[in-house]
């Protein structure tokens, strides 16, 4: 059983060093764009959200 860990725990190591990573400025900018469309989203539920609700309690006020 120790042996199986030691040889799975080697195998990833060896295919961590095959990967491909971004440099920093890469995941900077993916960051950036990541963070700006969570935010339009975000505000463009908030909007939809206030709109509808605004909507329903103009229906259920008659």
């Amino acid at each position: 059983m120790l042996t199986k860990i030691k040889t799975f725990l080697r195998e990833v190591r060896l295919e961590l060093k095959k990967v491909s990573w971004p440099s920093r400025e890469v995941t900077i900018g993916s960051t950036w764009v990541v963070l700006t469309v969570c935010v339009v989203f975000a505000l463009y539920f908030f909007v939809a959200d206030f709109v509808i609700n605004r909507l329903v309690m103009t229906f259920l006020s008659f």
